[in-house]
């Protein structure tokens, strides 16, 4: 069978890794194997400055708020009175004044029940409002006495199909009525929107127009921060538990064969079709189709297609 061939074959009949290749690791091809898996590279272009990320946003309802509020300072204060009084308990039946095995057992299941309530109950909250379950608690009822008198809106400004992420400047842009109407970038949204499966940013917005109440939709313009980097396809990016990598081109010892390494990049903002990412230079040689196949093959015990073909 030619090298070529069996490359294929041997691609098709493992299973894919479990675990992401380790960042550095090298796989070698030859130039007929490197054509017959479908592999391209290409040098990443220098790009700089702040990238406009179209959006839409929804007006959110305070009493969503006021309610996931409620509900997290309610579990809190009951879980903080289910272990004091677990504590109480426990100091009881040391010391065997009216408090019995049962009573005590009682109380610790109690106790750990409910904080396990708290702890979902700010999981939930921290999904929902990203940035303002990091606030202090002084602040946040500042923004809900804001919200009720509507001296204050907040937003979800959701981007469709924009879910790695990056980092996004202070302000944003909203159209009201044809009219660009300033607000504050709050921070991410954690929770995906079922509907639109988006990735999400928190806006406050300052003195809203009396008419923009809860519900109403707007259009959103964003910023990614402005930042230098290098622009690649997003065909070459690859997501793992270690971070973002793509795949670069070496050549190897012999002429006819090179050599692919996994190389770590942080991705700054999404630009069309490619993303701006740091830790590249203009001289790489980024593989920008068949990143996939190259991640399939390393994954084949460190398979090296270059001593295969010798065998």
């Amino acid at each position: 069978m030619p090298p070529a061939l069996a490359l294929i074959a041997m691609t098709h009949a493992v299973t894919a890794a479990t675990a992401p290749p380790a960042l550095g690791a090298a796989l070698s091809l030859t130039s007929s194997q490197q054509q017959a898996v479908g592999i391209r590279v290409e040098r990443p272009l220098p790009l700089r400055g702040a990238v406009p990320i179209e959006a839409y946003g929804t007006l959110l309802d305070p009493v969503a708020l006021v309610t996931d509020l409620g509900r997290l300072e309610s579990t809190r204060a009951a879980a903080a009175a289910a272990d004091a009084e677990a504590a109480r308990l426990e100091r009881l039946y040391h010391a065997e004044q009216q408090a019995s095995l049962k009573a005590w057992q009682a109380s610790q299941a109690q106790s750990i029940e409910a904080g396990a309530q708290a702890h979902a109950a700010a999981l939930s909250f921290a999904l929902q409002w990203g940035p303002l379950a990091l606030w202090s608690r002084e602040r946040q009822h500042a923004v809900l006495e804001a919200l009720t008198r509507g001296r204050e809106a907040l937003l979800r400004a959701e981007v469709p199909g924009h879910h790695i992420g990056g980092a996004v400047s202070e302000q944003a842009l909203l159209e009201v009525d044809g009219a660009n109407v300033v607000a504050r970038v709050l921070g991410p949204l954690p929770r995906t929107d079922v509907q639109t499966q988006s990735n999400g940013w928190l806006l406050e917005l300052l003195n809203p127009p009396p008419a923009l109440g809860p519900g109403a939709r707007v259009s959103v313009r964003l910023h990614s921060s402005s930042a230098a980097g290098m622009l690649v396809p997003a065909s070459a990016l690859l997501y793992a538990e270690s971070g973002v990598y793509v795949y670069r081109q070496h050549p190897a010892r012999s002429a006819d064969t090179f050599r692919y390494e996994s190389v770590a990049v942080k991705p700054l903002a999404r630009v069309g079709d490619a993303w701006l990412v740091d830790g590249l230079a203009t001289t790489d040689q980024v593989v920008v189709q068949g990143a996939g196949v190259l991640w399939s093959l390393q994954g084949i015990s460190s398979f090296s297609a270059a001593e295969e073909e010798h065998d």
